[in-house]
């Protein structure tokens, strides 16, 4: 899903990398999940490039809320499923294609009482799925290591302890529940940004919004359902916009190509696993000149893809892709 970095983009709900989605899956035909439906951008685009049907989910129940008034256009051709897609294969079988566009979408940033942008005031939630504990009760609860680790793992802040310091320092005088304030004590803790830097508060933000929502969780899960829920042939499209998701992506897709196994020549000869996919993609796709001058929030987006083998589905370690953990640095 597109992310927001500043209020002037000008772009929002354009589906990011569509253009070589289509190119390099072509020809696009039966059934596609769209796992991260959002605006519905790549849901529309794989029906009119070719799909016979594409089944959308997505946790938030706002993206079909907002989808209403052209989903009926399309009959049954869309399916949609409240639901993560972590749990994909449990809503279908013998998939043509899965497409996981990750990250928040721009319809949640620019709603403020959503609470995950910066840039706006509003409750400190980001919830994406609307239930559970929210942004403010990681923030209120967590213990000062534990937040530390988090804005360091999950958002490689290398301020993380400083800022874990100030926001259990401030929260003891009082609660911190709003997105701006959150934001005051983060930028308190760095130096003022240059021209053309982000802002302070981002990496810290895209921590706790991934910690709320389990977002490498469900990123290993999903890929490892996506193996499950394919038929032969069918295909694996991976959309990041930061290093930690494109490298868990990178590596999965890796390992299982059998591009990961590393055998010593002294250790016991042992039967190979066949691989469950085939790259599509040597290195990640980025969006050219053209797509960024449209849309800006995509110069931060890679596209991978595998092609599913007739293996049957097997396993993987969240240690061996990079998936971060919780408990390391402090």
């Amino acid at each position: 899903m597109s992310v927001v970095t500043s209020p002037s983009d000008d772009a929002p709900h354009i589906p990011v990398l569509l253009e070589p989605i289509l190119r390099l899956c072509a020809p696009i035909k039966g059934v596609w999940l769209d796992g991260t439906f959002g605006a519905g951008g790549y849901t529309r685009g794989l029906i009119d490039a070719g799909a016979d049907k594409v089944i959308g989910v997505d946790r938030d129940p706002l993206a079909f809320e907002m989808a209403a008034d052209w989903l009926d256009g399309y009959g049954n051709r869309i399916e949609t499923v409240q639901g993560v897609f972590s749990r994909l294969d449990e809503y279908a079988s013998d998939l043509d294609g899965v497409v996981l566009d990750l990250g928040v979408s721009s319809m949640q940033l620019d709603l403020a009482e959503r609470g995950f942008s910066f840039l706006r005031d509003g409750p400190l939630d980001m919830r994406m799925s609307q239930d559970g504990p929210s942004a403010a009760d990681l923030v209120n609860t967590s213990d000062e290591g534990d937040l530390a680790d988090i804005l360091f793992q999950y958002g490689e802040e290398r301020a993380s302890r400083r800022i874990a310091r100030a926001i259990v320092r401030e929260r003891n005088a009082e609660p911190i529940e709003t997105t701006l304030r959150l934001a005051e004590i983060i930028e308190g803790c760095l130096p003022r940004p240059k021209p053309n830097q982000s802002h302070p508060a981002t990496r810290s933000f895209q921590a706790l919004r991934i910690a709320v929502n389990d977002e490498y969780g469900e990123l290993f899960r999903g890929m490892m359902a996506a193996e499950r829920a394919l038929k032969p042939g069918g295909l694996l499209v991976v959309v990041t916009f930061h290093s930690i998701e494109d490298r868990m992506a990178k590596r999965f897709m890796q390992a299982r190509a059998g591009r990961l196994n590393s055998v010593s020549r002294y250790a016991p000869e042992v039967e190979q696993e066949k691989p469950a996919f085939e790259l599509m993609t040597r290195k990640a796709v980025v969006a050219d000149d053209d797509e960024l001058a449209i849309n800006p929030r995509s110069r931060s987006a890679k596209l991978r893809i595998a092609r599913r083998t007739d293996a049957p589905a097997g396993d993987v370690a969240g240690k061996q892709i990079g998936m971060p953990t919780l408990g390391g640095r402090r």
